[in-house]
């Protein structure tokens, strides 16, 4: 991503989350009760025009963001009732769960480490929604690409308090050196017992000839909006992949696994793309 310039998909994905929150409650997947406030109106209008045919040209796509989304929503819940005391988002974008009572109210320390750009993009849309953000909010700008984790130290993260780090839609965009350096960071600065959930695309996804609609766009457009698709992990060698990097109890989501969890009743027909998955980690 370009220094000054805020991420498009961070605003996109918000939309995505703002169209299915407006659904009813037994009938939408995830819920983000501040997504369609974080999101312009125009940008928002625009996205629900193209819903359709991103789903045509990118099957299962949009399926997947929302599963991805309810599933760390689910699991970082988890974690607060397990008793976690800190909560890093990497690449926050507009996140908004460290806004939500349920975070704010158990008292848990929430980390936004994001570009400055896209930051000071966001808190501007905080105060404008909230007038301030919430007593728990710590804002760590940084540029994964280049600067080290060492910022969150001197921001206030205590590492003798097991956290959870959520690194939801970033990995992909990230080059192998940001991404192993950001696993070795958090395993060495980490309490034992921390967690971490991240969600990334089979490598093979990004070589095949024909590649999926979205990932063709994405590549296509890389130089006007500084997010390419660059990074995935074979899908069979996560666990392998996750214990080289000192990593252990993995658990790897995919497209079966989510379609069974949130794929029902009304939307049993939605469909999710098999490109994609998240896996969870436990710190040593």
């Amino acid at each position: 991503m370009k220094k000054t310039q805020t991420s498009t998909t961070a605003k996109g994905i918000a939309a995505i989350r703002a169209i299915e929150s407006e659904r009813p409650a037994d009938q939408r997947i995830c819920y983000d009760p501040l997504a369609r406030k974080f999101t312009a109106n125009g940008f928002y209008i625009t996205v629900k025009w193209f819903a359709r045919y991103g789903e045509r040209v990118a099957p299962g796509f949009q399926g997947y963001l929302l599963c991805r989304c309810r599933y760390f929503d689910d699991y970082i819940a988890k974690c607060v009732k397990d008793g976690f005391a800190q909560l890093i988002i990497l690449g926050a974008g507009l996140d908004s769960r460290g806004y939500r009572n349920e975070i704010v109210e158990a008292g848990v320390k929430t980390f936004e480490v994001d570009q400055p750009a896209t930051q000071s993009s966001k808190i501007k849309q905080v105060r404008k929604v909230l007038g301030s953000a919430p007593r728990n909010m710590v804002y760590v700008p940084i540029d994964f690409n280049e600067e080290s984790l060492d910022k969150l130290l001197t921001f206030g993260f205590d590492t003798s308090q097991k956290a959870v780090f959520v690194w939801e839609g970033v990995t992909h965009y990230l080059s192998v050196d940001a991404v192993d350096g950001t696993l070795a960071w958090i395993r060495k600065n980490a309490s034992p017992g921390s967690r971490i959930i991240f969600d990334y695309i089979d490598s093979k996804a990004l070589s095949v000839k024909q590649k999926r609609g979205e990932i063709k766009r994405m590549q296509r457009y890389q130089r006007f909006t500084g997010e390419g698709l660059v990074f995935g992990i074979v899908r069979d060698q996560i666990d392998d992949f996750m214990q080289k990097r000192g990593y252990c109890n993995t658990v790897n989501v995919g497209a079966t696994e989510l379609s069974k969890l949130y794929c029902i009743g009304v939307n049993e027909n939605l469909r999710v793309a098999d490109v994609y998955a998240i896996v969870h980690s436990d710190i040593k």
